[in-house]
């Protein structure tokens, strides 16, 4: 983010400048039983469950927030199958309720005004008490709360260092070091990172990108040119150069024109990514929509023409939050997806990270000002967007922007058991299973490229969906035999793509968090690897606490 972007090149200089004078032998040392590194919702609920299980625990968080992208603007909930969703996530969603039945907290609108809705996502269960679409806000004060009444120690701003060697005896992770020049030491680690940082530091074999269909056996894996699920494709034909028709007059920005591959085969490209904003509607809490100061109205020039072809669903993603408010999200050919412009995120360094994240931002923000202004955006949706802003009070330390990008995919380990499209569709049963998803196997774009007619399409919009709840294997969140014995990873967990476009939920995320950490507490009880865990007493252990583990 651009603000924060400048402030980061400052502490990231002063951090490095600092390091390269200090003396090593006298680097500070902590320690515990469980490291957790990365504050998003799996490494909240994973340290909780590793505190209520009488352990030691410290959450370093290279955020200063923690939940990552549920308090980071994905409030409308993607739950799938309610049901399944037990142990800390549902307790999770249960506090949400409870926030939400304090009249206080109904600030811009009434509860009732509010109600049961939302494009087939139900915000409240009233007899379950759980409330599944809440504010960045609200979750943020959950997971804040989960961190107080536990006495869990978070360090946050705190930075794995990727250019030191992690520090590993025996297969062992001893140690890891972070920007600062503090070393953590602990008898078990989880990587809980939207990147797997602490995973690739740690030398696991992972991938990055779209798995040929032929390597699990699967279908929906790999390019799916010629494939148009849901509604984010061009439905018209729509020229992608300067001048209409003529391939001599250069390419529309944010136009590829490479080959984008044959159907079916792997490549490099991993799903677009966007930030969640949220938006109010409310006179009195909303920021307008300000012209970026390196604002090019060129790089708009695409939606331009979508409009012009009478495309008219701007606002179909504008899904409603309380107190008049939306988790906004993309939708349509061209929107809040930065299509081709995160390939090198998971695996550039912080710096470029940066960069790539900044980028999004300034796209972003473009777009939103484009939509308010320019005069080839029909009029009655200038009018519309004009009555919405930044929610004033939500992410008040970062200009109302949200603090997380929104990572679909970077990483994904080479686990001791690989998710694939066929364990989602039910048509192979794993043997540990660790937790339950429900969700559609949803892939956002991967490419916007050229056809061999000569016009303009997105490829990798994939929606399939799962016809029962299905199972999560405990292989996939820990390493191969022979690598690693002693960490554990619930968010960049071992899975073809394909099948991580339904696994990668919230909800998920937190059950497998909370499932990671008993089996680390597990293996450090039995003193025996992860790989080694006796499944049946683990399976005792997530049932104990709450986790439904078969539908």
């Amino acid at each position: 983010m651009a603000k924060f972007g400048i402030s980061f090149s400052i502490y990231f200089f002063l951090i490095i400048t600092w390091i390269s004078c200090e003396d090593k032998s006298t680097a500070e040392i902590r320690t515990a039983d469980v490291i957790i590194y990365g504050g998003t919702s799996a490494g909240v609920i994973a340290a909780v469950q590793v505190k209520k299980s009488g352990k030691s625990v410290i959450l370093i968080s290279p955020s200063t927030h923690l939940g990552g992208m549920t308090s980071g603007g994905l409030g409308f909930t993607d739950t799938g199958n309610k049901e399944v969703i037990g142990g800390l996530a549902r307790e999770f969603y249960q506090r949400i309720y409870q926030f939400y039945d304090r009249s206080e907290n109904w600030r811009w609108q009434k509860k009732e005004e509010y109600g049961n809705k939302g494009q087939g996502t139900p915000a409240i269960d009233g007899d379950k008490r759980t409330m599944w679409i809440f504010e960045p806000h609200a979750a943020e004060r959950v997971f804040e709360d989960f961190i107080k009444e536990n006495d869990i120690e978070v360090i946050r701003d705190e930075w794995l260092d990727r250019n030191k060697e992690v520090e590993i005896n025996n297969g062992k992770i001893i140690s890891i070091t972070c920007l600062s020049g503090m070393k953590y030491q602990a008898g078990m680690f989880i990587d809980a990172t939207y990147e797997g940082d602490l995973m690739a530091a740690a030398g696991i074999p992972y991938h990055v990108g779209r798995e040929a269909n032929a390597t699990y056996g699967e279908t929906w894996n790999g390019i799916q040119v010629g494939v148009l699920h849901h509604g984010h494709h061009f439905k018209s034909d729509i020229s992608p150069y300067w001048i209409p028709g003529d391939s001599t007059s250069g390419v529309l920005p944010r136009i590829s024109t490479d080959d984008p591959g044959m159907k079916g085969e792997a490549d490099h490209r991993i799903q677009a990514y966007c930030f969640r904003m949220c938006l109010s509607n409310h006179p009195d809490n909303r920021v307008p929509f300000v012209k970026p100061g390196d604002y090019d109205r060129s790089q708009y020039e695409l939606l331009s023409r979508v409009y012009a072809s009478g495309w008219d669903e701007t606002f179909q993603k504008f899904d409603p939050i309380p107190n008049r408010k939306t988790d906004t999200n993309n939708h349509g050919p061209f929107s809040t997806d930065n299509i081709g412009m995160n390939y090198d995120y998971p695996d550039a360094d912080y710096e470029r990270r940066r960069e790539i994240i900044a980028e999004h931002e300034s796209y972003q923000k473009g777009l939103m000002y484009f939509l308010a202004n320019d005069t080839t955006v029909p009029v009655q949706i200038r009018e519309e967007i004009n009555q919405w802003g930044l929610a004033k009070d939500e992410f008040v330390d970062t200009d109302h922007w949200p603090h997380q990008i929104y990572v679909r995919e970077a990483r994904r380990m080479l686990g001791q058991y690989t998710m694939t499209e066929h364990e989602i569709l039910g048509d192979r049963q794993v043997p540990k299973p660790v937790g339950m998803g429900s969700y559609t196997m949803d892939s956002h774009n991967a490419q916007r490229y050229i056809k061999p007619d000569g016009f303009v399409q997105n490829e990798g919009d994939i929606g399939v969906h799962s016809p029962t709840p299905y199972q999560i294997d405990y292989g996939a969140l820990v390493p191969k035999q022979r690598t690693i014995s002693n960490l554990l990873v619930p968010v960049c967990l071992s899975s073809s793509h394909i099948a991580y476009g339904s696994i990668r939920m919230e909800p998920v995320f937190m059950i497998l968090g909370q499932s990671a950490a008993l089996a680390g507490i597990l293996a450090l009880d039995s003193d025996v690897p992860v790989q080694a865990v006796n499944y049946e007493d683990l399976r005792a252990r997530m049932l104990e606490a709450g986790q439904v583990l078969a539908d």
